[in-house]
């Protein structure tokens, strides 16, 4: 069996660009042995459908947060609001939230100081909510991995993902050093920077875990699809052979790791 540590299938936002139904899409990762699939949250939005749509659906879970990119749309002020109700959920314990995120740094869409700024205090306030909830993160890092350090290193017991992970090995050397677990997806599969490839083998299998970022990334040969969580056996299959390891190993390990993270 698989687990999709990472999809977006419950997002209004693109289920409405969609001619299958989450429920046939959900089906069709059952199919393809991928048993667990996590929700991921990034706007208070997107994490209240996310809440709502795992509720009734076996082996679906969830996370909230305000993604990154978020600290363009609003004033600090009303990021915080935002923050404050989504600190509510997370206080009254709803039985299928297993995580804050996806939270972090995006320094690749994004230049201006005052922004950075705001990502910074935004991403401190995830850190904080996750602590007092005694849960982990899943962390968007792109070309802030400097600062994504030197922030964490305030906080002490924190654990959690780096989703998408598509650097090379100084920054995973940096994220294994703190404990964290590192997020592979379709972006392995078609990626041709070859230190992102050896990245990729130089992850502990006690660190990794699986994921689609559906309905983004999806991985070669699919591309030009919607990805789907069932592409998460197709990530599985090409790291089986990228770093020489069975199928029936990744499978289990990536499974057990996910499980273990977030408790499922």
């Amino acid at each position: 069996m698989f687990v999709d540590t990472h999809c977006h299938i419950h997002d209004s936002e693109f289920a409405n660009k969609s001619d299958i139904s989450a429920d046939e899409i959900i089906v069709r990762a059952r199919d393809a042995g991928v048993e667990q699939l996590v929700c991921v949250g990034t706007s208070l939005k997107s994490s209240i459908e996310a809440l709502e749509f795992t509720s009734s659906r076996d082996n679906c879970y969830f996370s909230i947060a305000l993604h990154p990119h978020e600290a363009e749309n609003y004033s600090e002020a009303e990021l915080m609001t935002q923050m404050d109700k989504l600190e509510k959920i997370a206080s009254s314990k709803p039985d299928k939230l297993v995580a804050i995120g996806e939270c972090g740094l995006d320094y690749f869409y994004h230049s201006d100081s005052d922004v950075l700024r705001t990502q910074e205090k935004l991403f401190r306030r995830h850190l904080e909510i996750a602590q007092k909830a005694n849960l982990p993160l899943i962390f968007h890092i792109r070309d802030a991995f400097d600062d994504f350090f030197r922030i964490l290193d305030d906080y002490e017991g924190i654990r959690g993902v780096v989703h998408s992970f598509s650097a090379d090995k100084t920054p995973l050397e940096g994220i294994l050093s703190r404990g964290l677990y590192v997020g592979l997806n379709g972006i392995i599969t078609f990626t041709s920077d070859l230190k992102q490839l050896e990245a990729a083998k130089l992850v502990p299998a006690d660190k990794l875990v699986l994921e689609t970022d559906a309905p983004f990334l999806t991985p070669k040969p699919f591309r030009g699809t919607m990805c789907e969580p069932k592409h998460v056996s197709v990530t599985a299959e090409f790291l089986s052979n990228l770093r020489g390891e069975s199928l029936e190993f990744i499978a289990q390990t990536t499974s057990n790791n996910a499980k273990t993270l977030f408790n499922l």
